[in-house]
This record gives C-alpha cells, sequence and structure tokens, in this order.
C-alpha cells in the first residue's frame, strides 16, 4: 500500500468511567470529551480513546506500550503522583531488559500500562 498511517489511536474502556478520567488527567494526559460516553486523552503527538465500556475479558487482555525518554524520572514522577493510594492501583517499578527498560501500570479498570526506554 502506498498509503501510510498518520496515527494509531486505541479504544480501551473503563469500568468506572469518571475514576479512569480523572487517573488519566491525573497522569498528565490532557482529555477532550467527545460524547457522554468517550473522551480523547492526548500526550503530545500520542492519543487513545476512553470508553464508558467494560467488558472484563477484554479489559484483562489490554495492554499499551508508551515509549518514553527517561524512564528512570517518568517513573519517580509516576511514584509521586500517589496513584496506588488514590486508585488503589499496582505499579510495577523499572526493570532492566536486553532491548531497554520499563515500568508497569494497572489503570483502574485493569489495563496494563508499559512505559519504557529503549536502549540507543
Amino acid at each position: 500500500m502506498e498509503d501510510k498511517g498518520i496515527s494509531l489511536r486505541p479504544f480501551i474502556g473503563a469500568k468506572d468511567y469518571d475514576v479512569s478520567r480523572r487517573f488519566y488527567r491525573d497522569l498528565g494526559f490532557e482529555e477532550t470529551v467527545l460524547s457522554p460516553d468517550m473522551c480523547v486523552f492526548k500526550s503530545g503527538a500520542l492519543s487513545f480513546y476512553l470508553q464508558d465500556a467494560y467488558v472484563k475479558d477484554w479489559i484483562d487482555n489490554t495492554m499499551l506500550f508508551m515509549e518514553v525518554d527517561d524512564v528512570n524520572r517518568f517513573w519517580q514522577e509516576l511514584v509521586a503522583l500517589d496513584l496506588t493510594q488514590k486508585y488503589n492501583v499496582r505499579l510495577t517499578p523499572v526493570r532492566t531488559e536486553p532491548w531497554g527498560k520499563e515500568c508497569f501500570v494497572h489503570d483502574p479498570s485493569g489495563v496494563l500500562w508499559h512505559f519504557g526506554e529503549f536502549k540507543k
């Protein structure tokens, strides 16, 4: 195909839509409400759709990877947000892999986010 993609915007669901919206705003994403049951969150040129929809099997099998420029700094900022206390979410510290480093966050619904940095 000659036509190339311009962006990729996954759709994720939320068990408690309002809680998830607050969570992502706390993470620093900019929210734009599209309808009563859908919004888009952006960070720079990256974005994803959050839906007021919950299907356990779907959520339990959703993972996203977001590349960051400095995963150690990102982790420190993540910890400072006190997300575990506010949202009862799981955070997994930075670990080193052959390809780079990453840390993990489960959002309030259970979506697993990988935040990583590739070796240069």
